[in-house]
């Protein structure tokens, strides 16, 4: 087995969520949320997107913000199931190896994030409301509501990455969309028909 080592890890990844070949708008925000953390890590902001007959949703993740798309566009892909969804993304993480991995916390994101999660052997806090950076140690402080509410609870990862959070919706702000924006759209070779649905 392959020692782990943080310094392996680089880059901040926001996974979109799309339904009927329309993304959902917390895919904008968390764009915008990490074009900040990663201009302050100097590294890169990808979007990750699944799907069927989606290629045309990847320039719009550019123009929002992303400086690449990692395209996964697969016939089993169309509709969303979460095991398939969680060995997709994961095989990609172990592949590329992002430090940070964002996704909303939508009834989705809440479906498979956890498991990507597990495959990845890392922490994952759920519904964060903020995040900051300590660029020193380069962990990020994944933000949420504690107690009913009542209190702010910081979360770090440090021994582990990527480092992965589900994000409220309409808690970000989205980057003006900017048409001129240029980026970079990766299709990555994954076997998706060798993944199996739960029974």
């Amino acid at each position: 087995m392959t020692e782990f080592n943080k310094l392996d890890y680089k880059g901040v990844w926001v996974v979109a969520e799309q339904r009927r070949g329309h993304l959902h708008k917390v895919s904008f925000e968390l764009l915008g949320k990490g074009r900040e953390i990663a201009d302050a890590l100097k590294c890169e902001l990808a979007a990750v997107l699944l799907g069927y007959n989606v290629e045309n949703l990847a320039q719009e993740l550019i123009h929002y913000g992303a400086d690449k798309v990692y395209l996964v566009d697969h016939p089993k892909l169309k509709d969303f199931n979460d095991e398939i969804y969680a060995s997709v993304i994961a095989d990609l993480a172990k592949t590329y190896k992002p430090e940070i991995m964002w996704t909303g916390a939508t009834a989705i994101g809440r479906a498979f994030f956890p498991r990507v999660a597990i495959k990845l052997n890392t922490g994952l806090t759920a519904d964060c409301t903020s995040f900051e950076i300590d660029l020193e140690q380069r962990n990020l402080y994944q933000i949420r509501p504690a107690f009913g509410g009542n209190l702010m609870a910081k979360i770090i990862t440090p021994e582990r990455r990527p480092q992965m959070s589900t994000a409220r919706y309409k808690v970000f702000k989205a980057l003006p969309k900017d048409e001129t924006r240029k980026g970079e759209i990766v299709k990555p070779q994954i076997m998706v028909d060798s993944y199996k649905a739960r029974a």
